[in-house]
């Protein structure tokens, strides 16, 4: 804008970075055209050649500062008295094939009047153009559309037994000869009895499955980020590496013939970067499910601006959407403020008019419907938030037998499935993700059994009828919580807070009690914090038992 070169960048040029990589940079003169496509071919024909970065630095200036009402001399006058006095590099070159008589003075002025019409013309025609509004649901996209309440939208994401017994047992194999480490080794053997007895699938496993029947479906699965191929819990081990040769195995791509491929990349700590490819490429493959990985919930700081500026709002500013999933560890473990929070809040408060989804699973079947409603369902497709755990990764609270990906669907909402008397329950606590188990932990058996523990799988789009109709199944309870393991000022409360209110309203409603309600809405969770958690693990355990004796101390009595 007006901020002179050298008090923004560290060198004359701006193409120095690529120094650092020794690519070749050629710079040219802006106003040499032939010069200028010169370069551009030689930089193609080295790209093409050695497949290596090229880069081409075009030395030129703005002529009327930041755009055409701008005054650059308030800021830069002896830069821009000069420009004012240099030919533009339309004269230069009219000049230059004049004087070299390549072409007569008058030709080049019919040319560039004729030019000038054109324009004018299309300006006008502009005036009159009315955009079609699905333009970007051609080519790859065709067969998706807009649709009003696609969170209703399912889709079909339950896989006959067969074929999840076929995939899971072919994941768990390995070329003969190949050396696979030790530890991997019993991990599979393990695996194949989970996948033979139908029971304890836990997270990593039904993220396979899901990846694996979405393959031999025909949609290419494609996940990048910090450590993903192993995961960064050791969980996932999609791709093997012989002890020996370092060779890599990748099971998930040895399923059947003619399946799809998965694309598992490790990508560098440039989120900024690697979302936004990951961002491009859905759009270029909506028949695929793209995901990117935090390693931690937190490390998608750096990539806030793909977020702001594309994710959630290109559906609004360009009428595109794109099916990306953003996989963000989440959950209070008591590892300090960088890698216990993937910042829920954010992504809530930017949440609206339908314009991404935002879920919180706490079962492995949940997470594996989850993922394949992502591209299975019908003509529509919208960028997925999942806040997904570590402890539970490897935990038997979490885990779910293959009967459950087998059958059913992803549910917004999990009723308590210990299923206490509908009529003795006096305090309903919802609760998204971990947390829901650290309570059920924490309670005695008989506040239990007054207390029904509710998991609200998705936040957004919020399943406003689904907890009206599951609150309504508890006519007694008259205490009515939201509980979250981070502080008071983050976390989902502040998102929740007004639609709670509005779904006790019409409960009340309902009831004919004019406006009043039976139902106390309240908020438990961690004191409000500038930090996400804390940095001492003493200090995380202390305040997990003050935010379940504050749920406790509020339990009805009667």
């Amino acid at each position: 804008f007006t901020t002179a070169p050298h008090f923004s960048r560290s060198s004359p040029y701006p193409t120095d970075n690529a120094l650092v990589v020794e690519a070749p940079i050629f710079h040219v003169n802006g106003d040499d055209p032939e010069a200028v496509v010169h370069a551009a071919r030689v930089a193609t024909e080295f790209r093409q050649k050695f497949h290596k970065d090229v880069v081409i630095d075009i030395i030129c200036y703005r002529r009327f500062g930041h755009n055409e009402g701008d005054e650059p001399m308030f800021t830069n006058p002896i830069m821009y008295k000069r420009i004012k006095g240099h030919k533009t590099t339309l004269s230069l070159y009219t000049d230059r094939l004049v004087k070299d008589g390549l072409i007569p003075e008058g030709e080049i002025e019919d040319m560039k009047a004729a030019f000038q019409a054109h324009l004018n013309e299309e300006f006008e025609a502009g005036k009159e153009y009315r955009p079609n509004k699905a333009d970007w649901l051609e080519g790859k996209w065709s067969g998706l559309s807009r649709v009003e309440g696609y969170d209703a939208r399912r889709g079909t994401t339950s896989v006959d037994m067969e074929t999840l017994k076929e995939v899971g047992l072919r994941l768990t194999e390995t070329p003969e000869g190949f050396n696979a480490n030790r530890k991997i080794v019993r991990q599979l053997e393990a695996k194949r009895k989970m996948i033979e007895k139908g029971e304890g699938i836990d997270w990593a496993t039904a993220e396979a499955m899901a990846f694996g029947t979405l393959l031999i479906e025909g949609h290419p699965v494609r996940l990048s980020g910090q450590d993903c191929n192993r995961g960064t819990f050791s969980q996932r081990h999609a791709a093997l590496i012989d002890q020996e040769t370092e060779e890599t195995y990748k099971p998930l791509n040895h399923i059947r013939d003619k399946q799809a491929m998965a694309e598992i990349v490790d990508s560098p700590l440039s989120e900024l970067a690697v979302l936004g490819f990951e961002y491009g490429y859905s759009l270029a493959e909506p028949n695929a499910l793209v995901l990117w990985e935090a390693q931690f919930g937190d490390f998608v700081n750096g990539a806030q601006i793909i977020i702001d500026q594309f994710i959630v709002a290109s559906e609004d500013k360009w009428d595109q959407t794109a099916g990306l999933v953003m996989l963000l560890p989440h959950g209070y473990e008591g590892q300090g403020p960088e890698h216990s929070s993937a910042r829920i809040e954010r992504f809530l408060t930017l949440c609206a008019e339908d314009n991404i989804q935002v879920a919180n699973c706490t079962t492995s079947a949940q997470y594996f419907h989850l993922l394949r409603r992502q591209v299975r369902r019908d003509g529509v497709t919208k960028p997925l938030v999942v806040f997904t755990p570590k402890s539970l990764l490897r935990s038997a609270n979490a885990f779910s037998t293959i009967d459950d990906l087998e059958s059913g669907e992803f549910r917004e909402v999990l009723d308590d499935p210990a299923q206490p008397n509908s009529e003795d329950v006096r305090t309903v606590v919802l609760c998204s993700g971990k947390v829901a188990y650290d309570i059920r932990d924490g309670l005695k058996e008989e506040e239990l059994d007054r207390t029904a523990i509710v998991r609200v799988e998705q936040l957004y789009p919020f399943p406003h009828d689904q907890l009206r109709e599951l609150l309504a199944s508890y006519p007694n309870a008259t205490d009515v919580v939201w509980a979250q393991e981070e502080p008071r000022n983050m976390g989902a409360w502040g998102f929740v807070d007004g639609r709670l209110w509005n779904i006790l309203d019409e409960l009340a409603a309902a009831e004919g009690r004019d406006g009043t309600t039976k139902r106390r809405l309240r908020c438990v969770s961690r004191v409000a914090s500038a930090s996400p958690a804390s940095g001492m693990s003493v200090v995380h355990s202390q305040e997990l038992e003050q935010l379940l004796d504050d749920l406790r101390t509020g339990l009805p009595t009667d």
